[in-house]
């Protein structure tokens, strides 16, 4: 029995050794070189900066909440309430992904709004930067800096990441420079949490904490696999829950900026929801994930391709889509004109769609057009992005010219109308319908995460 006990004991020793030797990690015993990450973060920290940023804020004394109100606000100006100003810092990261240009990878709502970008370097040095772009809707950014001898991070691949890998996160954590955290791929995808707009987040465990933002997550080759963007923090510290967004989307999006300065973003005319298993059954698809067209808009580049209400989407430019998010992605991370084949199941049968996306812009309504109480404003359709937000339909309020008639009656541009007169909007025919020849309009508007009513007479 005791022999027994000692052969198993050996086999487990064994297997334990075999095992470190397969992870290629030193093993940690007396007179060896004991497990470390340090020879992979000295090749790639040089290449994680630190971002320091200043912007004057005018604030004003606000005594009235009918200061916002142009009416009532000159009379407060006429009191001595003139604005005065502020300065606001931020902190965050950023990462070098081209030494010879000085080009560098962060957040857009790191240095959105600043007036100064001053960038630091782990040898010391710092320099200001001047911004080449950004995209809000994704969050990426790119900065330049004016630096000889710079060191550019390896880029990976995050497409064949895959949960359980390790990572590793460098940044600022408040402003606690060159800061290294490690962790693993907790989840891949992960969409629908309402940080950005485009959303495919690496989730990760690795400690992210207010100023790692824009930072590099690394996987254990030294490879830049993700950007770090944000946490879910609900006691205000970290716990666990990080997002950063994969190397391979912010290259794309990086790619548009670096050319023209912005994302130009285009459209297809489609509205999608995820596929379920319930609606696979329904359709008479064997497979359970993909993309579902619900709607096909009249002249968009969907129709004028061929694609159909009830086409089920399951792959994009050769990348598989297993959900309305994947689609959305592929189509708002392309640039006007650019080709997109899609591989649909159609009755049973798989079909190959290629199509080109088209202009962003969509069908605009003037008010002025519709009732004198909304001259000034201008409206149009709901975009996917906007649809996906759990509303079932609506209106955007485009702009809104200051001191017009809509502006007094408190029409703000992004505000969202899904009804008129207690009629249901859904779009802007039924919006011009629920309105004709009314002398009294109610609006129910979402604006932000609130929403009200208006009441324009």
């Amino acid at each position: 029995m005791k022999l027994n006990i000692f052969i198993v004991l050996g086999i487990c020793v064994q297997l334990f050794f075999a095992a470190a030797t397969f992870a290629a990690l030193p093993i940690a015993v007396d007179g060896e070189q004991l497990p470390t990450l340090a020879p992979m973060l000295e090749g790639v920290q040089d290449a994680v900066v630190n971002i320091s940023t200043e912007a004057e804020v005018k604030i004003r004394r606000r005594y009235s909440p009918f200061f916002d109100d142009p009416f009532f606000r000159r009379f407060f100006e006429q009191n001595g309430n003139q604005p005065r100003s502020r300065k606001r810092q931020g902190l965050g990261s950023g990462v070098v992904f081209d030494a010879a240009e000085g080009l560098i990878l962060t957040n857009a709502h790191v240095i959105q709004g600043a007036d100064r970008i001053t960038v630091n370097l782990k040898d010391g040095r710092d320099a200001d930067a001047i911004v080449i772009g950004f995209d809000k809707d994704s969050d990426v950014a790119v900065i330049k800096i004016e630096l000889e001898g710079l060191r550019a991070i390896p880029l990976g691949d995050s497409d064949v990441l895959r949960v359980g890998d390790f990572v590793v996160a460098i940044g600022n954590p408040f402003g606690l420079r060159q800061t290294v955290t490690s962790g693993i791929v907790s989840a891949l995808g992960r969409s629908g949490l309402g940080i950005e707009s485009y959303e495919d987040f690496i989730q990760t465990d690795a400690s992210i904490n207010p100023g790692n933002s824009g930072g590099a997550l690394v996987n254990l080759r030294g490879e830049l696999v993700g950007i770090n963007t944000a946490i879910i923090a609900p006691s205000g510290g970290n716990v666990g829950i990080g997002f950063s967004i994969p190397i391979n989307l912010a290259l794309q999006v990086k790619d548009q900026i670096v050319e023209f300065g912005e994302v130009q973003r285009g459209r297809l005319g489609v509205r999608i929801q995820d596929l379920t298993p319930e609606l696979a059954e329904a359709f008479d698809i064997e497979r359970s994930k993909g993309a579902i067209i619900t709607k096909v808009e009249k002249g968009s580049m969907a129709e004028v391709s061929g694609i159909k209400a009830g086409d089920v989407v399951i792959s994009a430019n050769d990348k598989a889509i297993t959900k309305g998010s994947d689609l959305r992605n592929a189509i708002g991370l392309l640039r006007i004109g650019g080709r997109l084949d899609l591989q649909v199941m159609r009755g049973g049968e798989s079909k190959l769609i290629s199509t080109i996306i088209g202009d962003l812009a969509v069908d605009s309504t003037v008010g002025k057009n519709l009732n004198t109480r909304l001259e000034g404003a201008s409206f149009s359709d709901l975009d996917d992005q906007q649809l996906s937000k759990g509303l079932e339909g609506g209106v955007l309020v485009s702009s809104v010219e200051k001191n017009s008639a809509a502006w007094y009656n408190g029409v703000r541009p992004n505000d969202i109308i899904v009804s008129a007169n207690r009629k249901a909007v859904r779009d802007l025919d039924s919006f011009r319908m629920a309105i004709a020849k009314q002398e009294v309009l109610l609006l129910n508007i979402v604006r932000g995460n609130g929403a009200l009513f208006l009441l324009l007479q």
